[in-house]
């Protein structure tokens, strides 16, 4: 069962979007996507609230992100937090492996 966390980081005049371009600049996305048991790693941006980010971490087990949070990474991340001042709202899921309920298939175009 995977686990899907999901990060809203927000900030002002748009930190949050810059927190993300410097996450992908830096090459740091791409370290951790490269990580063992990471299963995705990305940054979407509500049409509706340009202060906030969202982040959607993948993560095969919990061993795979415990790995992940003793790594050096995490010291630049919370760096790169601090720099542009964010704060955040983390929701944690376990992923349904039952696949979605026919009932649910017909609201779906493939």
């Amino acid at each position: 069962m995977a686990i899907v966390i999901h990060i809203y980081y927000t900030g002002q005049r748009q930190n949050a979007k810059k927190f993300a371009q410097e996450m992908v600049s830096s090459g740091l996305v791409d370290q951790i996507r490269r990580e063992e048991g990471n299963l995705g790693y990305r940054y979407f941006f509500p049409a509706d609230d340009e202060e906030t980010v969202l982040l959607i971490d993948r993560w095969a087990d919990q061993s795979a992100l415990d790995a992940h949070h003793a790594s050096p990474m995490m010291e630049r991340i919370a760096a790169l937090r601090e720099k542009y001042d964010l704060h955040m709202r983390v929701e944690r899921h376990l992923s349904d492996e039952s696949g979605i309920p026919p009932a649910d298939q017909r609201f779906i175009k493939a």
